[in-house]
């Protein structure tokens, strides 16, 4: 049996999930309007992996004889006012997205609940990987971004992502 407190984090953080999948929707829409189709299939994607995290906190819960309760998904509330600032701010989602993950953890060890720390040692890396790829297309951005035919390039390597599924075993 799970501990309460680990419990209520764990449900928030699938909610969290869903939210961060709306919220790169929206970026994906962004950059769809702004005709970089590359960048908008970068971030239909980054939606894609968001709400499979849902699906996996979701499934822990059940698997441990608890309900997953899901709430109402805010609309994202991020201004997109320009293609870097965009970017920018999926960086900070995503250090905000580690902070919950680490929080999950932090208490799930004060209870030496080893089975959820373990089911949160992929996140935890996850996230590593998240903040390092949005990093990067910040800095790439910086890069190539005020340069037409750059950008291009950099739009037809956002296009070049595809869908892979979390291969995490429950």
């Amino acid at each position: 049996m799970l501990d309460k407190k680990v419990v209520e984090l764990l449900n928030q953080q699938v909610n969290k999930e869903f939210y961060s999948a709306y919220l790169y929707l929206d970026f994906s829409n962004y950059y769809y309007d702004k005709e970089l189709n590359g960048f908008g299939n970068w971030y239909k994607i980054q939606a894609q992996e968001e709400r499979d995290h849902a699906m996996l906190f979701m499934q822990y819960l059940q698997n441990n004889g608890e309900r997953a309760t899901l709430e109402a998904i805010e609309k994202p509330g991020v201004e997109l006012s320009d293609n870097q600032a965009v970017l920018e701010a999926g960086l900070n989602h995503e250090r905000y997205v580690t902070s919950l993950i680490h929080a999950i953890y932090e208490a799930a060890y004060a209870v030496k609940d080893f089975r959820t720390m373990q089911f949160l040692d992929w996140f935890v890396k996850e996230q590593g990987e998240e903040e390092n790829n949005a990093d990067s297309l910040v800095k790439k951005y910086e890069l190539y971004g005020n340069d037409p035919r750059s950008l291009y390039m950099l739009d037809n390597e956002m296009a070049a992502r595809v869908y892979t599924a979390p291969s995490l075993v429950l």
